[in-house]
């Protein structure tokens, strides 16, 4: 296991279009994705020990965001011939285990992952209203063997403030995670 840090959050940018398929078989698009306050896009996989240790941290934030008009998506991006525990049914176990409230799409190309630049997993990009870039940070400061929730809701907070202002905050702390599986 590779572990990575993202790049810092380039204020502004755009989100980037998508058409990908979900494990409940519908197809997702960037448009039908977006809440009225914001979007939350995020690449993790099944397989990843960063990702496995905030899966119910992951499902109560988001569903307390979608509350605030932010709506949230996952990305599964890792090549899964070489990676079969990210393969498209155990998506669909994992999203039903978890009682996932996002989406939760396959990246079969990889193109989506490349073009947000995404670089491990988890991996946040946060978008106001106007889909524009606010925040790519981490969830919290627990890190991947913890459960600890006396942890600053980093993520939460953040995207609580794209709702409010529709602006992130300056500070922001680098997500940790697996590198991609490219191909």
């Amino acid at each position: 296991m590779v572990s990575l840090t993202t790049p810092v959050c380039d204020f502004g940018q755009k989100a980037i279009d998508f058409t990908l398929r979900g494990v409940d078989q519908q197809l997702w698009t960037l448009e039908k994705c977006a809440g009225k306050r914001g979007l939350l896009i995020f690449f993790i996989s099944n397989h990843c020990p960063y990702v496995k240790a905030i899966r119910n941290k992951l499902v109560r934030d988001t569903g307390e965001l979608m509350e605030l008009g932010i709506n949230s998506v996952a990305i599964m991006p890792n090549d899964t011939v070489a990676y079969p525990e990210d393969s498209f049914e155990n998506m669909l176990q994992i999203s039903n285990e978890f009682n996932f409230p996002f989406p939760y799409l396959l990246d079969e190309t990889q193109e989506v992952a490349r073009a947000f630049g995404a670089v491990c997993t988890p991996d946040f990009f946060g978008y106001n209203a106007d889909l524009e870039l606010q925040y790519r940070g981490r969830l919290d400061a627990a890190g991947p063997k913890s459960n600890d929730d006396t942890q600053t809701r980093e993520l939460f907070e953040a995207m609580k403030q794209v709702a409010e202002t529709g602006r992130g905050p300056q500070h922001q702390v680098p997500s940790m995670g697996c590198s991609i599986k490219w191909r």
